[in-house]
């Protein structure tokens, strides 16, 4: 059966297989801690609503069937639980046809959560997780060795991943052209890590150097990745080298753990593969029928690829099956915040007692220094970095927030790092102001210990009360 299985990737399969479990888990662990406040029965955004009005095969998803916030959290956990579970690797003790149905069952419940998650389940790591997590279903365990054509297949989304990002990037801001992307890229990226401030500060000309690796990362290894070993090996370890330098340098969710989980596929480990029988008929059959599928449906995103109006982060079906991804086509120049304020006066003016609310990862106050998050993904923070660009990105959700605000709505304030107000207390008034941001410099920080200074701009949203929220369309 040497056309058909490669018995020397056993040990990348496995080390793959355990990898995407932990992915897996994280994306559901977010879900099941964020959901309520976002697109729970009274979520900014609920399900209820969306359904409503997006029939199922637009959005195919168990809650077009039923929707409960019991039932979502019990949907939830149980993809931790069986995640869990694969990662512990109950696949392998399984027989072909079982493992292939528990790898099944977090696809499944994942796509379910995606397709009614709206604006809070955007983002190009949703798609590219349920991809890969799909593919993964027919990698098979210790009964058989990996599929070549599966093998094959990550490989094709890899290489998508990594060179559609590269085209966009050349074809969009000119600064990724000229090698100055990252003079401003640290500073007003959508949510920084601890060490994004010591990546801004870096000399200039390593900034070139930088987005020059990274050219040559997605427009010329990629193509190495269907080369024979070890080639292919090397190309893969280098793309997993500059994703680790991404997750030192800010939090992107598990954008670069999923594609660092894809590389890993390709790596071939030095490890003598076991003895396994050859692969049954049934599994060749439904592998081969799968490949076919793929194939046909990669028409979109190979065209989309080659196309001078490229997009990004877009499905082209509802079942995610491929998908075209990027990432920071453009960069911004300037950092802007949305600072949200609560007031407890019944008259409120400019000199009340306004109270900042403090996120969790997006800059709030100058010296509150940002913390690693990623893998894990804080959904209104980066929501919030959108709502900064441009009210419109906020226009679905950000009456519902202030509305939960004035009600001191358990649920929405969990995703915050610290609410002003007491529970039995809530501000009678709240406000948004749009600010802007810019790193510090080494003395600014070393006199006051704020990595951040902030210049107020204008108002976002006017003192707004709950009756007047509440009147809103």
């Amino acid at each position: 059966m040497d056309w058909f299985t490669a018995p020397d990737y056993w040990l990348s399969r496995l080390v793959f297989q355990r990898a995407l479990a932990g992915v897996y888990l994280v994306a559901f662990l977010t879900a099941a801690l964020q959901f309520r406040a976002l697109i729970g029965a009274r979520g900014m955004l609920p399900v209820p609503r969306f359904v409503e009005y997006v029939p199922f095969k637009r959005a195919p998803s168990l809650f077009q069937l039923h929707y409960s916030d019991r039932f979502f959290a019990v949907c939830a956990w149980s993809g931790c639980a069986v995640s869990a579970a694969l990662l512990a690797g109950l696949d392998s003790l399984l027989p072909l046809w079982g493992g292939m149905l528990l790898w099944l069952v977090p696809w499944a419940l994942y796509l379910s959560i995606v397709n009614v998650g709206q604006t809070w389940y955007g983002f190009g790591w949703e798609s590219l997780l349920l991809e890969v997590g799909f593919l993964a279903v027919f990698l098979g365990n210790d009964e058989v060795a990996p599929p070549i054509v599966v093998l094959f297949l990550l490989r094709w989304i890899l290489f998508r991943v990594e060179f559609g990002a590269g085209l966009i990037k050349l074809r969009g801001d000119e600064c990724w052209r000229k090698l100055t992307c990252l003079d401003y890229h640290h500073e007003t990226q959508p949510m920084p890590g601890p060490l994004s401030w010591f990546f801004h500060r870096l000399p200039r000309p390593l900034h070139r150097v930088e987005v020059a690796a990274n050219h040559f990362t997605q427009l010329v290894v990629p193509v190495l990745l269907f080369t024979p070993q070890p080639v292919a090996t090397a190309a893969a370890s280098l793309m997993i080298v500059t994703q680790l330098w991404l997750v030192l340098s800010g939090n992107f969710s598990w954008l670069n753990w999923i594609t660092i989980v894809l590389a890993l596929s390709v790596v071939q480990f030095p490890a003598d593969p076991p003895a396994v029988p050859d692969a049954p008929l049934w599994y060749m059959v439904v592998v081969l029928a799968v490949a076919a599928l793929i194939a046909f449906l990669s028409y979109q995103p190979v065209r989309n690829m080659i196309s001078r109006r490229q997009i990004m982060n877009r499905s082209f079906d509802p079942l995610h099956l491929v998908n075209t991804y990027g990432a920071f086509g453009s960069v911004s120049r300037v950092r802007y915040e949305v600072v949200v304020e609560g007031t407890a006066d019944a008259v409120p003016h400019e000199d009340s007692d306004w109270r900042e609310y403090e996120f969790k990862g997006k800059p709030g106050d100058p010296r509150h220094w940002p913390r690693q998050f990623a893998p894990y993904h804080l959904r209104l923070d980066w929501m919030m970095w959108f709502a900064a660009l441009s009210p419109a990105y906020a226009g679905s959700w950000f009456g519902a927030l202030v509305e939960r605000l004035l009600e001191n709505d358990r649920d929405t304030l969990k995703l915050l790092r610290r609410s002003p107000f007491p529970p039995d207390e809530p501000p009678r008034f709240v406000r948004a102001r749009l600010f802007r941001y810019r790193y510090t410099t080494w003395r600014e920080l070393r006199e006051t210990g704020a990595c951040w200074e902030r210049t107020y701009v204008r108002e976002y949203l006017p003192p707004t009360r709950l009756a007047e929220v509440a009147q809103r369309p």
